[in-house]
């Protein structure tokens, strides 16, 4: 299974890229906590463990793609993979997730998503971006 979800998230796309692969900024924009790097071939952990994986694609400001999985996971199920592409549109930048390879069961990620990170994010850089 794979899905497509995109975002308006008032930042530009260096902060956005940034905070997604700085463990500070990643915890403080979707309130669990996360120990990221911004190195290709670096794990990952966010939402406090729930969520682990890898850099697979770093492109500064522009793309972020890492192999992606839940603690849901079945242990005989592969890794699933998001890439995120950042545009810049005026004071704002669409964030494009691409997910694939998610397991059948993985329906609910596309809600988990927006609840858990583009919400969060929004609310964080509106905040951090204020006029």
């Amino acid at each position: 299974m794979e899905f497509t979800l995109t975002a308006n998230i008032k930042a530009t796309p260096k902060q956005i890229y940034k905070s997604w692969l700085s463990t500070q900024r990643h915890s403080k924009m979707t309130g669990g906590a996360a120990f990221v790097s911004d190195k290709v071939g670096d794990t990952f952990t966010t939402w406090d463990g729930y969520i682990k994986g890898k850099n697979l694609e770093l492109e500064p400001y522009n793309r972020i793609v890492q192999t992606w999985r839940t603690s849901n996971f079945e242990e005989n199920e592969d890794d699933s993979k998001i890439e995120i592409s950042l545009t810049e549109q005026g004071k704002e930048t669409m964030l494009t997730l691409k997910h694939t390879n998610v397991p059948e069961s993985g329906e609910h990620y596309k809600k988990g998503w927006s609840e858990s990170y583009f919400e969060p994010m929004k609310r964080y850089f509106e905040i951090l971006n204020k006029d």
